[in-house]
């Protein structure tokens, strides 16, 4: 059996963007925070999911402070 070598051109265009994909992502990350910041910046949320997620995040509690800043004399909880 003859192995077929020949791409289609969905499949051309498919390898094109994905060679352009890694040489733009060639960047070299300290850790993975600053990776996940990085990519933060570069998404885009979409409106619905934005709002969503200031409607659930205000439903939250609000965090006591740290049980060393309460013994210290920082913040009252």
């Amino acid at each position: 059996m003859k192995r077929q070598t020949r791409l289609t051109t969905e499949q051309q265009q498919q390898h094109a963007a994905e060679q352009q994909t890694n040489q733009q992502s060639g960047r070299e990350f300290a850790t993975a925070e600053e990776m996940l910041r990085f990519d933060a910046a570069q998404t885009v949320v979409p409106p619905a999911i934005a709002q969503r997620l200031q409607k659930s995040s205000a439903e939250l509690p609000k965090q006591k402070p740290s049980w060393w800043k309460r013994f210290l004399g920082g913040t009252n909880p």
